[in-house]
C-alpha cells in the first residue's frame, strides 16, 4: 500500500516580528515563487474551457493509486488521503492510532459554472459503483473499468467502487469570488505551490487566502479576532503536528464576524474546524478530509451564536457536524449560551461517531435555535441525529428537517480497542445498524456540571431513510424535574413508505419523556 509520508512537525508561535518579516519577504518574492506553477495552473484552466477551472497538483504531493479523473475530456488529479478503514476507537491513549487501522482514498475539486460530464478510471476491476448522496440519483455508466456521469450542480459527490474502501470524493465548487489581491493590505496570500507555514496566528481585519494548486502545511488560529476570513481552493493540511500541537485546521475562540469558506482541510490532529465562543460566523463549502486520527472531529460550534454552516462536506473519524457547551477551563466562554446555530446542505460520512450531535458536553445556560436542515448522512456509526445531553443547559427549540440518511444490508459494528496489540475483526451480521434519532440525559463520562439540563421542542421533520429498514431510535429523560417533553416526528419514511407509529419507527420512549407526536405530511422537495 502507498504510504502518505507525514511531514516533520513543525511549531509556531503567535503571529510576530518573525512572521511578519516571513510574510514581506514572500510577497516580495510572489512572482518567483509562484512562477511556473502560476503558468501550469492557467494552462490546465484553459485546457478544461469556459465555466471548469481545476489546478495541478503541487510537487511532491502525493496523487491516488485507485482513479484517474476528466473534467468535460480533461485531466483532473486525484490527490491522496488517510481515512479510517474501521469503525475502532480508545480513549485518548496516549499514542496516535495506528497506520493499519486506516486506508488511503482519493479526492479532487473543481470549479464549475454549468453541467459537467465526470469519467473517472479505476485502476482496479469494476465490481460495483454506487454514487452517494443517494439523492443526487446519479446513475453511473460503466464500460469496463471506465465509470462516468453527469454532475448537473456544484456538490460533494462520492464514488464507492466495489464497495466504501478506497473511495473517492468529488468536490465541485461554483466560480471563485472576492478573490483578493496578494498585495492587498491584510492579506496573507498562498499562491500554487507547497508552504510550510507552521501555526499562524490570524488578527483583526487579515484574511489568509490559500490558492488552488497551493497547498499550506500547517494551521490558523486566532484569539479575540474581528472581521477575519479563511478562504481560497487550496488545501490545508495539519499532518505536520502532533496531537494537540496544532489546534486542528481551524480554531477561533472569542471571535465575531468571521468567514471560512472554500478550502479543503485534510488531516488534523485533533477537532478540525472548531469554533469557541464567536459570534456572527460563516462557514461555507469547505471540504474535511483524511481525518483518520483520534478525536478527529468535523465541525464543533461551541458555547458560540449566530453561527451558519452550509455547502460543506465532512467525513470525520469521530463526530461530524456537532454543537457543544463545554467547561473545561481553557475558554472564558463556559457560561455563554448556545444560540441560533444552523447547518445546511451538508453531505456527512461519519466513520466512528455521530453524524449530527448536540453534546455531549452541554454545559451552558442555554442550547437554542439549532437546525440541521436538507442534509445527507451516507453513512454513521453510532447515530445519525443525536441529542446526547450529559450537563445543565436548558435544550430547546431544536430542529432537524429535510435529512437524508442512507442505509445498507450490513454495518460493521463500532467497538473500543481494548489493548495497544488488539485488531478489529468485523462480527458475524447481527443486524446492527446505527439509531437513527436519540434523546438521552444522563451523567456521561464527559459531564462537569453537577446538575442535568432539560429538552423540550424538538422537530424531526421530512426524514428520509433509505435501505433495507429502518434503523431504531430511543428518547429517554433523566428524572421528574429532568425530562424530555414535546417531540414531533413529521413526515418521517422509509423508502418512500410513510412510518406513523412509534412502533413502525422501532421508537423506543423510555422514562420522564412527554407528548411524543408523530404527524403524516407530504414528501417535499429535495431541495438539490
Amino acid at each position: 500500500m502507498l504510504r502518505v509520508e507525514v511531514n516533520p512537525p513543525l511549531r509556531a508561535s503567535p503571529m510576530g516580528n518573525n512572521d511578519r518579516t516571513h510574510v514581506r519577504c514572500y510577497r516580495t518574492h510572489l512572482k518567483l515563487a509562484v512562477g511556473s506553477a502560476f503558468l501550469a495552473a492557467c494552462l490546465l484552466q484553459a485546457a478544461l474551457g469556459a465555466g471548469v477551472t481545476s489546478w495541478p497538483a503541487p510537487p511532491g504531493e502525493v496523487l491516488s493509486e485507485h482513479y484517474e479523473l476528466t473534467i468535460n475530456g480533461q485531466a483532473v488529479p486525484v490527490l491522496a488521503c488517510r481515512v479510517s478503514a474501521v469503525p475502532f476507537n480508545q480513549v485518548w491513549p496516549g499514542y496516535q492510532r495506528p497506520l493499519d487501522q486506516t486506508e488511503l482514498a482519493g479526492f479532487a475539486f473543481w470549479d464549475m459554472a454549468g453541467p459537467v460530464k465526470v469519467v473517472v478510471q479505476s485502476r482496479r476491476p469494476v465490481q460495483s459503483v454506487v454514487v452517494r448522496p443517494a439523492s443526487l440519483g446519479i446513475r453511473p455508466a460503466i464500460e469496463t473499468n471506465r465509470i462516468s456521469f453527469s454532475l448537473e450542480r456544484p456538490g460533494s459527490v462520492i464514488v464507492e467502487v466495489n464497495g466504501s474502501h478506497h473511495a473517492l470524493h468529488l468536490f465541485a465548487s461554483p466560480p471563485e469570488k472576492d478573490v483578493p489581491a496578494p498585495e492587498a493590505p491584510g492579506v496573507r496570500y498562498f499562491g500554487p505551490g507547497v508552504h510550510r507555514v507552521g501555526q499562524i496566528n490570524l488578527h483583526s481585519n487579515e484574511t489568509v487566502y490559500i490558492s488552488g494548486g497551493a497547498v499550506v502545511y500547517g494551521s490558523l488560529i486566532a484569539n479575540g479576532a474581528s472581521h477575519i476570513r479563511i478562504a481560497g481552493r487550496g488545501i490545508l493540511d495539519v499532518s505536520s503536528f502532533p496531537r494537540g500541537e496544532g489546534g486542528g485546521a481551524v480554531r477561533l475562540s472569542e471571535c465575531s464576524d468571521v468567514t471560512v469558506e472554500g478550502v479543503v482541510m485534510r488531516d488534523p490532529d485533533v477537532w478540525c474546524c472548531s469554533l469557541f465562543g464567536c459570534r456572527n460566523a460563516t462557514i461555507a463549502n469547505v471540504k474535511l478530509i483524511g481525518l483518520w486520527r483520534y478525536n478527529a472531529d468535523g465541525i464543533d460550534v461551541c458555547n458560540s451564536q449566530d453561527v451558519e454552516v452550509r455547502d460543506c462536506f465532512v467525513r470525520a473519524f469521530d463526530d461530524a457536524l456537532v454543537v457543544k457547551g463545554l467547561r473545561d477551563g481553557r475558554e472564558p466562554s463556559q457560561q455563554r449560551p448556545v444560540k441560533n446555530i444552523s447547518f445546511r446542505r451538508c453531505v456527512v460520512w461519519c466513520d466512528w461517531g455521530r453524524a449530527m450531535e448536540i453534546g455531549a458536553e452541554t454545559c451552558a445556560p442555554e442550547i437554542a435555535g439549532i437546525v440541521f436542515q436538507d442534509c445527507d448522512i451516507v453513512r454513521t456509526t453510532h447515530v445519525a441525529m443525536d441529542i446526547q445531553h450529559g450537563d445543565r443547559a436548558a435544550i430547546h427549540d431544536i430542529r432537524f428537517q429535510n435529512i437524508r440518511f442512507e442505509t445498507e444490508d450490513r454495518n460493521p459494528q463500532p467497538r473500543m480497542q481494548a489493548n495497544r496489540e488488539e485488531k478489529y475483526s468485523a462480527a458475524p451480521d447481527n443486524g446492527y445498524a446505527a439509531k437513527l434519532m436519540e434523546i438521552v440525559i444522563y451523567k456521561t463520562d464527559y459531564s462537569k456540571d453537577a446538575e442535568r439540563g432539560t429538552v423540550r421542542d424538538v422537530i424531526f421533520s421530512d426524514i428520509a431513510v433509505t435501505g433495507p429498514q429502518l434503523p431504531p431510535s430511543s428518547f429517554r429523560g433523566f428524572d421528574a424535574e429532568h425530562g424530555v417533553e414535546g417531540v414531533t416526528i413529521a413526515n418521517l419514511r422509509l423508502n418512500g413508505r410513510p412510518v406513523s407509529s412509534a412502533a413502525e419507527a422501532r421508537l423506543q420512549i423510555g422514562p420522564y419523556v412527554r407528548s411524543v407526536e408523530f404527524k403524516s405530511a407530504s414528501a417535499p422537495s429535495n431541495g438539490r
